[in-house]
């Protein structure tokens, strides 16, 4: 095959795609090829590929124990629509049904993260009869107009003369310079606050439990339990976003169960479908009466994405990722904390989910435009890195789940190097 190369995409891109349509790096690869934790890019160069697509390659890519079953169900029957009946959809409800917490059975399908957080909040309209939302700062809960409503990154909402739904959004518990305790009892106040004025017309919370594109931020243990107690005594539901945490990132199969949490409604994409487009809001019997509408859709619950996702979950199973995820997070978070480093501020995050906060001393260079040296360097020694946070000044770690501790190592070493050349430089 006979590749463009990166500066002719590049081209390509800047004339057909959305201006505001942007990549990371500076002298960018061409991606070709993926196989498990490696991407290969138009030259064969290879790469460990630390970033997932974002949380979405938990099983890595082009996996073949799923991709046997996907082409199989591919040559059967691609697509129908839910008006028809396929085994696939069906099966994949009843096994979600299984690794849910808690009650949650019932399940909507749908396509995107956004669709399917769009979804879990019309569900909380229909089920309260109420229209208000509340939200955390520093979330990120999709592109559709409602969930960037409620999207608490200033980069990624509409403008605000744009927005006129009813809003109301709290501090996240976790602020740099002050203590934890400080945090919670701030955002707590708040909540309580904005509850006591508008409970009566606020319907539900979106809650990330780690908010991924805010920084890698984990909540304190007891936090969301509080949250929990105080939207129940106003008859205000907890949709969990596990968008980007779910399906064994954080060491967990959802990342809500490290709270002692069970949400009312439940959200999943990225990692279902392993690559697949597949997303989803469960909640319980009851609350799924309330969508009383007749509904259908014509790509969720397609029977390819519904089969991959089967074939997801019992790969997870099987090869005990959940275990793997919370053991090699930890690992790796140990060998971070080890890196004695003047750019490095703290490390957080849980299982192969962690976040690397840089900070500057020098006023003539921000942290953010270190964190594009990091990743510059370490995209060039063979490692695709993610970034994230407020100021785009997180290095995030969100390897597929089978990656190894000789990739971790190997890694960790070539971090170490690049992180003292750089402090040298700046």
């Amino acid at each position: 095959m006979n590749y463009m190369g990166p500066d002719t995409i590049i081209t390509m891109r800047q004339e057909y795609l959305f201006p505001a349509t942007a990549h990371f790096y500076k002298e960018p690869p061409q991606i070709i090829g993926g196989s498990m934790q490696y991407l290969f890019d138009h030259n064969n160069k290879k790469y460990v590929d630390f970033f997932a697509g974002v949380s979405v390659m938990n099983c890595g890519h082009s996996n073949p124990e799923i991709l046997k079953d996907t082409i199989e169900q591919l040559n059967n029957i691609q697509h129908t629509t839910t008006l028809y009946l396929t085994q696939p959809m069906v099966e994949l409800a009843q096994r979600l049904a299984e690794v849910f917490p808690g009650d949650i059975k019932r399940t909507f399908f749908c396509v995107t993260g956004s669709e399917a957080n769009e979804g879990a909040m019309a569900l909380a309209r229909l089920y309260t009869k109420k229209n208000g939302f509340i939200a955390l700062t520093g979330g990120l809960h999709g592109r559709t107009h409602l969930t960037l409503s409620v999207t608490g990154i200033p980069m990624w909402r509409l403008d605000d003369h744009l927005v006129k739904e009813n809003i109301f959004f709290i501090e996240r518990p976790y602020s740099v310079g002050s203590s934890y305790e400080e945090a919670i009892e701030k955002s707590l106040q708040q909540l309580d606050t904005v509850l006591k004025n508008h409970g009566k017309n606020i319907c539900a919370m979106l809650v990330e439990p780690i908010q991924g594109n805010g920084g890698i931020i984990m909540y304190p243990e007891n936090y969301l339990k509080k949250v929990k107690a105080l939207l129940e005594a106003h008859n205000v539901l907890l949709i969990a976003d596990e968008v980007q945490t779910g399906y064994g990132r954080t060491g967990k199969m959802f990342c809500i169960e490290h709270y002692g949490v069970v949400p009312d409604i439940i959200v999943t994409a990225k990692a279902l479908g392993n690559g697949i487009p597949i997303s989803t809001f469960s909640t319980t019997d009851e609350i799924a009466k309330a969508y009383n509408r007749p509904s259908a859709s014509t790509f969720g619950g397609n029977p390819v994405a519904a089969q991959t996702a089967l074939s997801v979950l019992n790969y997870i199973e099987k090869h005990n990722l959940v275990e793997k995820s919370d053991e090699l997070g930890k690992y790796l978070k140990h060998k971070l904390e080890q890196i004695s480093s003047p750019l490095i501020q703290e490390i957080r995050g849980c299982g192969l989910m962690l976040g690397m906060q840089i900070q500057s001393a020098n006023p003539s260079i921000t942290s953010a435009e270190i964190t594009d040296m990091i990743l510059e360097e370490m995209k060039d020694r063979g490692f695709i890195i993610g970034k994230n946070g407020l100021n785009r000044d997180v290095v995030a770690f969100q390897p597929p789940l089978v990656i190894s501790k000789e990739d971790i190592d190997v890694m960790v070493a070539s971090m170490e190097a690049v992180l003292e050349k750089i402090s040298f430089l700046c």
